[in-house]
């Protein structure tokens, strides 16, 4: 196991350092850094919830109402970014990092400023009504969902309205994944922070750009399938390994 050591942080300054069209690719270890809880491993979501009836799209249109409760009672709507996002928007600003690549729903990268972030499984900000279309603000419809669980839709009435995140069953956004492997074919390094990378076809996105000759540096909490075709690997908080990179490469 690698941790945080200064000839680790170094290593992976180095490689970001020398990096002309490096991509991030993101999970939610990143985002737990900010309060959102995960949803895999010990104490995820998963462990408390059954994610086949609350987040699939085959029970969703059976019964949206299962959903939408849980979404009531476990929605966080107050995270900020936290040091690892903003260490991303400053890779991007000194030019190492083209486009952030992301499993997360939560805007977080947005809202630190990254300007190219590609949102692998949609976003949680929108929803869909799936009987007419319409599109609508997510605070538009919890307001909603707090008077009246679950929501009907404000242009037909419909039951169905389904935020714009990929559910279970369902496919990624084809644009999505398109620009994701775009960016994979043409990167030269691509960091992976927060990712346990077993989660597919998501996954399949850091493979594509290391078969196409890219050099890989992973920040985690713990172990990766591709820990071994690394070039570095760093085992610890991407909000504190970040900043430390960061700093290196300023410092020059």
């Amino acid at each position: 196991m690698t941790t945080a050591t200064d000839a680790a942080v170094t290593e992976l300054a180095g490689l970001l350092g020398r990096a002309r069209a490096g991509i991030a690719f993101t999970g939610a270890g990143i985002s737990v850094e900010s309060g959102i809880p995960h949803f895999r491993g010990k104490g995820g979501l998963w462990t408390k919830f059954d994610p086949y009836k609350v987040a699939h799209i085959d029970t969703f249109r059976q019964d949206p109402a299962q959903y939408w409760t849980y979404s009531l009672n476990h929605r966080r709507t107050d995270a900020e970014p936290n040091p690892a996002h903003r260490a991303l928007v400053d890779l991007e600003r000194r030019g190492h990092l083209r486009a952030v690549v992301t499993q997360n729903t939560d805007g977080l990268h947005q809202k630190a400023g990254s300007s190219q972030v590609v949102e692998l499984h949609g976003t949680s900000h929108g929803v869909v009504c799936l009987d007419c279309e319409q599109r609508f603000p997510r605070a538009q419809i919890d307001r909603l969902n707090r008077e009246h669980c679950p929501p009907s839709c404000p242009a037909c009435g419909g039951a169905f309205l389904k935020p714009t995140v990929v559910l279970f069953g369902e496919a990624l956004p084809t644009e999505a994944l398109q620009e994701a492997q775009s960016l994979a074919l043409a990167a030269d390094v691509m960091l992976i922070v927060g990712s346990s990378l077993q989660v597919y076809p998501a996954a399949a996105i850091p493979r594509l750009a290391l078969e196409h000759g890219a050099e890989l540096g992973i920040v985690n909490a713990e172990a990766t399938p591709f820990d071994g075709r690394a070039s570095v690997v760093i085992y610890g908080k991407a909000g504190e390994v970040l900043p430390q990179v960061v700093s290196q490469i300023a410092a020059g």
